[in-house]
């Protein structure tokens, strides 16, 4: 009797970042004897960043997957205040073999109630909001806690998803992907990150975001209430 496909599920919503998504889903979905499933709140089309994915699934009809992937976005946070989107992520999560995240993605899992007492990564301009949930915030661009793999900023996608791939399939398959979508980053510029970043760099993205804090905190905060409300 042959085995029953290892079912991905991305869980997507409108105004995620396209590359948390793409990115892993790229590579993931190459893995053989998977099935790869991309379920939003209400189906249908999803817009991103002037794109839009079309013909997704109701998260509600997914009756259930091995491994669940959250993109993150800017607006992480609002999608964290939505009670239905966050029930389907609680109760896919709670079933899910992995339990995974890029970027703010992370936040999303932590409104969800899946990083209590876990370490996991985010986006560094957001990671000290995941305490909020319960979580211990790691600086790594990928972070493993039993079942819960966690990928920084956006392009750490693409690392997330070799490292998952190399638990699930074995690093002979993560490898092969790896070489077959010619991944062998060499960036111009070494200001991915904010402990390399030039300062004056670091200083106007900041200022970029500044305005951006207050709120954020704020909508993380409401989020974490709502989660101590029903735990």
């Amino acid at each position: 009797m042959s085995q029953p496909p290892f079912r991905i599920l991305f869980a997507v919503y409108p105004g995620m970042t396209q590359l948390d998504f793409t990115g892993p889903h790229q590579f993931l979905s190459r893995m053989q004897g998977s099935r790869t499933i991309v379920a939003s709140s209400i189906g249908g089309a999803v817009a991103s960043e002037g794109l839009v994915f079309a013909d997704t699934c109701r998260l509600s009809d997914v009756s259930g997957c091995d491994l669940l992937c959250v993109p993150g976005g800017l607006n992480a946070l609002d999608v964290a205040l939505d009670n239905t989107f966050i029930g389907e992520i609680r109760r896919l999560g709670g079933g899910a073999r992995y339990v995974t995240s890029v970027c703010t993605g992370s936040l999303i899992l932590g409104a969800a109630g899946l990083l209590h007492g876990k370490r996991a990564a985010c986006h560094w301009a957001w990671r000290h909001l995941l305490p909020l949930f319960g979580a211990i915030p790691d600086e790594g661009r990928v972070v493993r806690d039993g079942g819960v793999f966690t990928g920084g900023g956006v392009t750490a996608g693409i690392d997330f998803a070799l490292t998952v791939l190399a638990e699930i399939a074995g690093e002979k398959v993560a490898q092969t992907l790896q070489l077959g979508l010619e991944y062998a980053p060499e960036p111009p510029f070494i200001a991915g990150r904010p402990e390399t970043a030039p300062p004056n760099i670091l200083a106007g993205y900041r200022n970029q975001i500044a305005p951006l804090l207050a709120p954020r905190e704020a909508q993380a905060r409401e989020a974490a209430a709502r989660l101590s409300s029903i735990c």
